[in-house]
Order: structure tokens, then sequence, then C-alpha cells
């Protein structure tokens, strides 16, 4: 039977909703439910067809309809958490990185949104701005939904690790940016989030920084000063961009320790508050912590910063 586009997607969810139930159930709270963020082909169109490849660990690429899931609180305090996962953009580490993080937040009453967004490297027409779209788009549907699911649209923040660091990076440096063109109400809702959380985020495009798979997904092997420029969060960094978290190891193998530093000297120039914890080691990839390093630290200076952002109660 030949199915449609459409149908292809529908059912590629659906596989994928499957198993992220199974895998979060084990971490005590699964996502109650799934948005998908846009009502059909995304904007520039493109990309892979169906299914979605999720592999063993939980590492996601394929993502030809983007969406949200949900993790609600039993107590939601009103407060929401929009969340993206590294991976360089060739794939997505939704199940060490980005799913814990929405257990973790939903525990402390905060209603968690685990981002699935587009690859650049997998054929979008719009390419590096594909993923900025959807999460722009990620941040007006969580508000268009904010009364229907209790939640305060004022107490919208983001969360990202590594390369997923980078994408929330530019969505709070360039809330403003129109990365696509308006199609529905839903995108007359504000896309600046209210706080930013940066774990081990690329940061810099630029020479010496730059050799990173963000850098080579975004803008290829050779690219121009300009197209380095553009796609680095530090450049964007202006007075009323949103308070900024910072977290990394200072042995990081992957994402050079100076990302972190360039991104707090960009904030405090632009007079943004900032917030960073080095951490003595504890390389890359560590989600919410590996026990008995450095790194099971961070949570908790993070906690401490939500509450003084009125996050947690």
């Amino acid at each position: 039977m030949t199915m449609n586009r459409r149908t292809l997607l529908m059912a590629a969810g659906m596989t994928l909703m499957a198993g992220s139930l199974r895998a979060a159930a084990a971490g005590g709270i699964a996502p109650a439910s799934r948005i998908p963020l846009w009502p059909d082909v995304p904007p520039g169109g493109g990309g892979p067809r169906g299914p979605i490849d999720t592999s063993a660990k939980g590492a996601v690429t394929n993502v030809a309809a983007p969406f949200l899931e949900v993790f609600a609180p039993q107590r939601p305090n009103g407060a929401a958490m929009l969340i993206a996962a590294g991976g360089g953009y060739k794939r997505m580490e939704i199940g060490s990185e980005a799913r814990p993080a929405a257990q973790w937040l939903a525990a402390r009453g905060i209603t968690a949104f685990v981002l699935a967004y587009r690859l650049p490297i997998e054929g979008w027409n719009d390419g590096p701005l594909a993923p900025l779209q959807d999460a722009q788009r990620a941040l007006r549907v969580i508000r268009a939904e904010a009364p229907r699911r209790g939640l305060d649209a004022d107490r919208l923040g983001v969360l990202g690790f590594s390369a997923g660091g980078h994408l929330m990076g530019m969505a709070a440096a360039r809330s403003a940016f129109p990365s696509y063109r308006p199609i529905d109400d839903i995108d007359t809702q504000s896309a600046r989030p209210e706080n930013a959380a940066l774990i081990y985020p690329v940061i810099t495009l630029m020479p010496p920084y730059d050799h990173t798979s963000t850098r080579r997904s975004l803008v290829g092997q050779h690219p121009s000063e300009r197209a380095s420029e553009m796609w680095s969060v530090e450049t964007h960094v202006k007075a009323g961009c949103p308070p900024v978290f910072l977290t990394q190891a200072d042995d990081d193998p992957i994402s050079n320790p100076e990302n972190t530093r360039i991104m707090q000297r960009a904030c405090e120039r632009a007079g943004v508050p900032v917030e960073r914890h080095p951490l003595a080691s504890g390389g890359h990839s560590f989600g919410m912590g590996r026990p008995g390093t450095p790194t099971a630290q961070w949570p908790t200076f993070y906690e401490a910063w939500l509450r003084n952002r009125q996050m947690i109660a």
C-alpha cells in the first residue's frame, strides 16, 4: 500500500512516542502528550521522509515532523521549560540529555517540553535556519498552550545541552529575528524566553574554537567569516536578552571551555545578567551530572538559580 507524506509522518510519530513512553516511564515521569510544531510541511520544505530513527541510547535522527514531548508535573507550579538536546546537529541525544532534564524539572513543578527539532544536515531547504525556526515556533506553541495547561506565559525558560545549548542560545539572543513567515495565530505569540540555561554549549563558530560538528553541520567545512559570525551566539547578545546560566567542565574535549567564557563576557558587556559555573572535570555530554564527579553539582546550582528567577517556588 502506498502512503502519503502525512500518513508516513503520523506513523513515524506514533512509533517514536511509544518508545519515548517506555524509556521515560523507567525514570518515573513519562511524557503526557506530544504536540506537533507545524500544521503541515515545515517552512522551506525538503528534509527526510519517515520513520524517525532512535538509537538504543535514545539518540534521535530523521525527524521529518518536529514536535514537543510534554512532561507534566504532578503539582505544576505554572512555570515551563523548553529543552533541546545536543548531538552536533547530526543527532539529538534526547534519551541521555533532554528527557532526564525534563524529569528533573517536572519533579520540581516545572512543565517541561522536549524539542525534537530538524537537523540541518538532513536536506532541509532552509538549512541552518531550520532548527531555529523550530525553536522559535516551539516557544510560541507553548505560550499558545499556556492558558489550557495552566501555565504562566511569563515564566517560560529554555535549557540546552551542547549543540542544543547553541540552539537555545540563538533562540534567546535572536528572539526578535523573523526566521520564518507567520503561518497562523500561534505566530502572534512572543518567541522570547524569560531565561536561558546553556550546559556545555557550543557558543562560537569562529576560529580557533570552530573544530566542532556544530560548525560543520550549520555552515559547512569552509565557511566564510560572515557565516561563522552570523551563527555564533555571542555576536547577537545585546541589552534586553534574557538572563543566562552557564556551566561547563574545564576538561571538555568537544566544546572548548572558552565557549562559556566568551558567552559570559558577551553578557557582561551587554548588561545581561549571567551566572557561570566552571567545573573542574567531567568532560562533555554529562547530562544532569555523573555521580562522583564535579558535574554532579551543577543541578544544585541550577536549582538555586531557577528559584531566584521565580521558576521554582
